[in-house]
């Protein structure tokens, strides 16, 4: 069986390949399982989606919810506190998916048995780090999952576009700009259609905002307006629910706003919708500024008049508000929302895994990886992009990208300090700026048994040989680098992650 898998903030859906359509699956009758985990008081122990769900209230249990945001800042060792218990992330990652995996055999309608083999494409936020990409690469696998791909969310939505507006495309017209308001983030991707094959020409996206964001944003509205006050975290939880429940019922025709307080003991509240549509304006216009930059890249060689629609996916483009706007400042004939909102991007990795409609995605990084080097003797420190931003990725099974750098040192020990960014300015990393590991490489050949190497001093010390550095970035975007001594071969690999 060939699933696509949206692992969202709040919800994760899954749509399935069945013979040229891609329904989406449900589970005992719900398109969705819910992205929650809840710990045990007394044990600790820990269940997962609906399981989760069903005790989010109960006494005795604690919910970890929107954890999929906490990967915008994680490693492999990022650890999080739930209940009594400190969890790797990545373990409660791959709990989740495992989860995912056995509701997918026992309580889904895709007809699976518990030994069948599941092939997978799965979706990461564009503009998530390649930490992120690993951890969730990761952790699919652990749950047994194949994964045959990993795609940047908005690209796969591009493919459900691609598969229901064809017709709009035309050589004319040939770029679509995909919307992209889930949970947690926001993405925004320029694509070129042409043909059988969707190009990413570039991407932009907020990484903290989100349909969380908005129900902050009414909550805080609806806290105003009842004079609620200091709430414990229960009461406020079960608030935050129900302005989350009321945003999700608001449509195109709504005039009021009304929100059930019996949870804290108060009388329901009723306000016009307009209030809330203003609370969460500005969030929206946030989303509208980052779209901007798309077509006014260098690399974007479009304009609006050649974009045959912009096309609004993931759970939060379904706020009424968002398209609102967006037909105000771009045009009511182009804006299009996608008829599953929730579940475009699902559909879209489906799709991709469909040998028969011959679709081929080429994607690129959204990111600029590159590594602080000592220069001028070690007196200063200069910043060299080794794989830049809106670098096409190789497809899945093809060569990784490959970057070599060859030098003499200058130093008894390497020091790489490598990093990712969103922007490099005048030669510097700038905008989104984020460290990873630092490796430590042996250019003295007397320090090759050393341990610890990270806590010699670094001294000027000629080298003996030419040191070659090779990058390998495979498709999902994982980078390894292995650094080798020229002279006798002697060299190590590592595989750097955030």
């Amino acid at each position: 069986m060939r699933l696509g898998i949206d692992f969202g903030t709040t919800h994760t859906v899954v749509a399935m390949v069945d013979r040229g359509n891609y329904p989406i699956v449900s589970f005992d009758g719900v398109e969705s399982v819910p992205s929650l985990v809840a710990a045990r008081h007394e044990d600790g122990a820990l269940r997962y989606g609906a399981e989760a769900a069903a005790v989010r209230h109960a006494p005795g249990w604690s919910v970890l919810r929107s954890f999929k945001r906490l990967l915008n800042d994680a490693g492999p060792e990022t650890a999080v506190e739930i209940g009594p218990r400190r969890v790797l992330l990545v373990d409660i990652l791959a709990g989740f998916f495992d989860q995912v995996h056995r509701e997918l055999v026992r309580s889904s309608n895709a007809g699976l048995t518990v030994d069948e083999e599941l092939e997978v494409a799965v979706s990461v936020p564009a503009n998530s780090s390649t930490a992120q990409r690993f951890l969730t690469l990761a952790a699919f696998r652990r749950a047994g999952f194949d994964v045959l791909s990993l795609l940047n969310e908005p690209s796969a939505a591009g493919f459900e576009y691609a598969h229901r507006y064809r017709s709009t495309l035309t050589s004319q017209r040939e770029h679509v700009v995909v919307y992209d308001l889930g949970g947690g983030t926001f993405d925004a991707s320029l694509l070129k259609m042409a043909r059988k094959t969707n190009e990413v020409v570039t991407s932009r996206g907020v990484v903290h905002l989100g349909g969380d964001d908005f129900d902050e944003a009414i909550f805080a509205l609806v806290a105003a307006r009842a004079g609620l006050g200091e709430l414990a975290p229960a009461e406020r939880e079960l608030v935050l629910e129900e302005c989350a429940r009321q945003k999700e019922s608001v449509g195109p025709n709504t005039k009021r706003f009304v929100v059930d307080l019996s949870s804290v003991g108060r009388e329901p509240i009723a306000f016009p919708v307009d209030d809330v549509y203003q609370a969460c304006a500005p969030l929206v216009e946030r989303t509208m500024d980052a779209l901007e930059p798309l077509l006014s890249a260098p690399e974007s060689a479009a304009s609006w008049d050649e974009v045959a629609g912009l096309y609004i996916v993931g759970g939060g483009g379904a706020f009424p508000l968002v398209p609102r706007r967006l037909k105000e400042r771009f045009g009511e004939r182009r804006v299009r929302r996608s008829a599953y909102p929730f579940a475009a991007t699902a559909i879209g990795l489906a799709i991709t895994l469909d040998t028969e409609a011959g679709w081929e995605l080429e994607e690129r990084l959204t990111r600029t990886f590159g590594v602080f080097r000592e220069a001028q003797s070690g007196g200063e420190v200069t910043f060299d992009p080794i794989f830049s931003r809106d670098t096409p990725l190789p497809k899945p099974g093809e060569p990784p990208l490959m970057a070599m750098r060859r030098y003499r040192p200058a130093h008894n020990i390497g020091h790489f300090r490598f990093l990712e960014c969103s922007h490099v300015v005048g030669g510097r990393p700038d905008g989104d700026v984020v460290p990873w590991e630092e490796v430590h490489f042996p250019f003295d050949r007397s320090l090759r048994d050393q341990s610890g190497l990270a806590v010699l001093p670094v001294v000027r010390q000629e080298g003996e040989a030419d040191i070659e550095e090779v990058y390998r970035c495979g498709a999902e975007g994982g980078i390894a680098v292995t650094v080798t001594s020229c002279d006798d071969g002697f060299s190590r690999t590592f595989s750097v992650r955030r």
